[in-house]
């Protein structure tokens, strides 16, 4: 079985803007979107400002493979949902990377 891919988005978003409008558009687009295999978002309630670097919300997608992301990254609603959204944000890490299992349950 091959392993699966991961797209990790940190974000700070800026300060006027509505964040579960936001996640809730993403949401809807990844629903539509049989290519992502899971999708999660949280916001950070646990460590200190110097800790998380001004970061505040984490967005999670796994694919079964770089080329379903590459496929996803590509899809003119991504593309689209990107834009809006680089106007919402302060600042973003983001990583992809293929997930090498350390445990499971």
């Amino acid at each position: 079985m091959a392993n699966e891919f991961k797209h990790l988005v940190l974000v700070k978003f800026k300060e006027d803007v509505v964040v579960e409008d936001i996640l809730k558009e993403l949401e809807k687009l990844v629903q539509e979107m049989d290519i992502v295999k899971s999708f999660v978002w949280g916001k950070d309630v646990e460590n200190h400002e110097m800790l998380r670097q001004g970061f505040t919300h984490a967005i999670i997608m796994t694919f079964n493979s770089k080329e379903d992301y590459q496929t996803f990254a590509n899809h003119p609603n991504h593309v689209g949902f990107s834009a809006t959204f680089a106007t919402v944000i302060d600042k973003a890490v983001l990583l992809d990377f293929t997930a090498i299992s350390g445990k499971t349950t």
